[in-house]
């Protein structure tokens, strides 16, 4: 049974969360969405991930980050990297009080996983036992080309930060949602790789709809300039999957095959023809992934993480 909740941050935001499973379940699942997208990016692997796991029991948690979603709005300063990882601080002293946590995220959900562990390192050793990264980077925009030659990429990339600039300071305005059909093959472009779903799209296109122009572009900076090599590689042997489409065009493999080389528990998956949105394009391949981390993480002593062991 799923049910609602919100958690109140310290500043005011209030986040809409998803919860399912038992309390005292052998762990806690917690997923996270990319940026302009909500937590219904990840319904294929809350909806199956039970089933997947066998005899194991996972308590699911997904939520809509600041200014996505059905959460509250948040403030330009606000609106950073950091503050994202505190915010998942939040979210599991709250949703997951006991036991191992698992933390999937999606693009700027698996940015936010790594402030979290850059931020708060003796929280994140003595509660996180496994890790899923899909389609994410920790290396800013180092890799990013859009799907077009460098020359191409350097100079949508300049344009894309000066328009970013001027949408952080347009506000909670959502004047896109008017255009959002118009939008539909760009979106389906940058987002999708060689096949996609009518109905996958359209979750995106409306999650871009409920994104607000701050939320926009005040991201942008910091996930341009965010470089967590150093702390994911400072996690130890922490169970953990890395999965990419050899199609992303936001962040592609090298992105990935960085991320898996900073951790040695880490088992790297490049699915073909698949593009950015790999829970919806291969939701099986990640479903499956997240039920090994679970079993791995829930295994008797494997889930303590470097940080802790170093304690």
């Amino acid at each position: 049974m799923r049910t609602m909740s919100e958690v109140r941050l310290s500043d005011g935001v209030r986040l809409h969360v998803e919860v399912s499973g038992p309390a005292e379940a052998d762990a806690t699942v917690v997923m996270l969405h990319g940026w302009c997208h909500d937590r219904r990016t990840w319904h294929r692997q809350a909806a199956a991930l039970p089933e997947a796991l066998g005899g194991a029991t996972a308590r699911i948690v997904a939520y809509d980050q600041r200014g996505h979603g059905r959460s509250g709005a948040t403030h330009l300063r606000s609106a950073t990297l950091e503050q994202l990882g505190d915010d998942l601080a939040a979210v599991v002293d709250e949703a997951a009080p006991r036991g191992p946590v698992v933390l999937a995220g999606h693009s700027l959900g698996g940015m936010a996983i790594m402030e979290y562990a850059h931020r708060h390192p003796e929280t994140f050793g003595a509660r996180v036992g496994g890790l899923v990264f899909v389609g994410t980077t920790a290396e800013g925009h180092t890799h990013t080309r859009y799907g077009l030659p460098t020359p191409l990429a350097g100079v949508l990339r300049t344009a894309e930060t000066m328009g970013a600039g001027v949408l952080a300071r347009c506000g909670a305005w959502r004047p896109h949602r008017a255009v959002l059909p118009a939008l539909s093959p760009g979106v389906r472009w940058l987002l999708f790789g060689d096949e996609y779903e009518s109905a996958d799209l359209d979750i995106c296109l409306r999650a871009l709809g409920r994104a607000s122009l701050r939320s926009i572009g005040g991201f942008r900076t910091s996930v341009g300039a965010q470089l967590r090599l150093d702390t994911l590689a400072a996690l130890g042997d922490v169970p953990a999957a890395v999965l990419v489409g050899d199609k992303d065009r936001l962040t592609p493999p090298a992105c990935a095959r960085s991320i898996a080389d900073a951790l040695p528990g880490a088992a790297l998956t490049v699915a073909e023809g698949a593009g950015h949105m790999l829970m919806m394009e291969r939701p099986q391949l990640v479903t499956d992934a997240l039920a090994d981390v679970v079993a791995r993480a829930t295994a008797s002593g494997e889930w303590q993480t470097g940080y802790e062991q170093a304690a």
